[in-house]
């Protein structure tokens, strides 16, 4: 029998991890990003850039998870991860870079919150934040596309991190 919404046996979880997007501004990826939160225990989301469209178009991918994951939305990037670096988080981007790491050989702690930062969907995390990270993760990929969906990439990384911190 096919579980459902009302007999899964998961147990609910939260994690200590913030999600920081840095101008992810597309409606769908948003709404997919707050189910992916959800569905890893993220405990915060913060969507950071000018023009973040939490509508219609959103809560339709949503199906109703922005009501109960936390989530703020900040004009600069730059702030929040001052902020987080001060309450001691580790700051780690996903992005491909000549310097980053494979996800699945880097060890998280459990130690310290994790603050993981995610990038546009057009030009992914920005020189500027890679500088300000602790740690650059990539997910290596096999074909001859060199970077995937924002919220592919997020989904794949908070299973590989959360497994680590479970």
């Amino acid at each position: 029998m096919q579980l459902n919404h009302y007999n899964t046996t998961f147990r609910q979880q939260q994690f200590p991890i913030t999600l920081v997007c840095e101008n992810v501004s597309n409606a769908p990826n948003l709404g997919s990003l707050f189910r992916t939160a959800d569905a890893f225990g993220v405990e915060k989301l913060i969507f950071c850039g000018p023009d973040i469209p939490l509508g219609r178009k959103m809560t339709k991918t949503s199906r109703a998870t922005e009501k109960i994951v936390d989530y703020e939305i900040a004009e600069s990037i730059l702030e929040v991860i001052t902020q987080l670096k001060q309450s001691d988080y580790q700051i780690i981007a996903l992005e491909i870079t000549s310097t980053s790491k494979q996800i699945s050989d880097y060890v998280f702690s459990k130690e310290k919150p994790i603050a993981l930062i995610i990038g546009d969907e057009n030009y992914g995390v920005s020189d500027s934040i890679l500088e300000k990270t602790d740690q650059v993760l990539h997910i290596n990929m096999f074909g001859q596309n060199s970077s995937m969906n924002v919220v592919q990439a997020t989904t794949v990384a908070l299973y590989e991190i959360t497994k680590q911190l479970m």
